[in-house]
């Protein structure tokens, strides 16, 4: 069983940015390590993933360009997020899946997951 942690999370003005983090217990059996989103009301998002031996990253069509996956260290990885917007306010959850050829996209193929961390930004 592979725990993770956010931290990070926080209110910001529309235009500002936000570095989320997630720690791993273990990451030894992860092949992919990922961020979703969840506002209230709405399903759970996409924001991007990493394919974690590789370094390969993917993103949500709606962050692609403004936010940023980083591998800090082997049971770290980082959440850049730039010119954040009021859509972009939701709980965010980090997720590990040991499973080899998922689509990263996909939530149900993530058996792991933190307890989220709330971004909140106003106009």
């Amino acid at each position: 069983q592979v725990q993770l942690v956010e931290r990070g999370g926080g209110s910001v003005q529309a235009g500002g940015s936000l570095r989320l983090s997630c720690t791993a217990s273990d990451t030894f059996s992860l092949y992919y390590m990922g961020w979703f989103r969840q506002a209230p009301g709405k399903e759970r998002e996409f924001v991007g993933a990493m394919r974690w031996s590789l370094g390969t990253t993917y993103y949500g069509s709606s962050v692609k360009g403004r936010f940023t996956i980083s591998k800090e260290t082997e049971n770290i990885m980082n959440l850049e997020m730039n010119r954040l917007n009021i859509e972009d306010t939701g709980l965010y959850y980090c997720a590990g899946s040991p499973i080899w050829g998922i689509s990263p996209g996909s939530a149900t193929d993530y058996p792991y997951w933190g307890q989220g961390t709330q971004v909140t930004v106003s106009s």
